[in-house]
């Protein structure tokens, strides 16, 4: 079973991971900023990820130390649900529109923590959401669950599309990675013998 519950608490927040990477796409958010949750809930939905987080973060002062640390937690959960990587597909793109917006991610579970992202955001903010704090939060996520990501938005002009299609890509990418390839069991996916 590849589940996996993790705490982090700070000053700046209190939160809680749990997930189940093989489940039916359902999750629960209570973080204090609503279109976080919305996005999250495109990864659980789109990854089929079984996701539940919960953060008591300092949004008095703003969002970002809630939505790196979420990204941060989420990683560490990711990593430790996975375990040694044997059996997975490890690799997983996707390509994901959104009537004007069209964005890509690749994403490698390497053991080498790298995030490269290309994404023109048309507007400094989504409504109270700063754009900024989409980088913040994969920043968090690929440096704690030890994977290379590349995201791009080839196009769009609604900043809301633009990270709409960035969090479903990365879901769809990110249940392509996580799928046990049947042909791989027990096999670490990397010439290496390690990852």
């Amino acid at each position: 079973m590849r589940k996996a519950s993790v705490n982090r608490d700070t000053l700046e927040t209190k939160i809680k991971v749990s997930l189940d990477v093989d489940g039916q796409g359902s999750g629960t958010f209570d973080t204090g900023v609503p279109f976080l949750e919305h996005m999250l809930d495109q990864i659980a939905r789109h990854g089929m990820i079984d996701l539940d987080i919960t953060c008591d973060g300092d949004t008095h002062i703003d969002d970002h130390h809630t939505v790196e640390d979420i990204g941060i937690t989420l990683g560490k959960a990711i990593a430790q649900a996975i375990g040694d990587k044997k059996g997975m597909t490890r690799y997983g793109h996707a390509y994901v529109p959104l009537d004007e917006a069209l964005s890509r991610v690749v994403i490698d579970f390497s053991g080498r923590p790298g995030l490269v992202m290309n994404v023109p955001f048309t507007q400094k903010r989504v409504g109270n959401f700063d754009t900024e704090l989409v980088y913040e939060f994969f920043q968090g996520f690929v440096n704690h669950a030890l994977v290379t990501v590349h995201i791009d938005c080839l196009r769009g002009h609604n900043v809301h599309h633009q990270v709409e299609t960035v969090f479903k890509a990365f879901g769809r990418a990110l249940r392509m990675a996580l799928a046990e390839d049947p042909r791989m069991a027990g096999t670490m996916p990397s010439t290496k013998g390690v990852l």
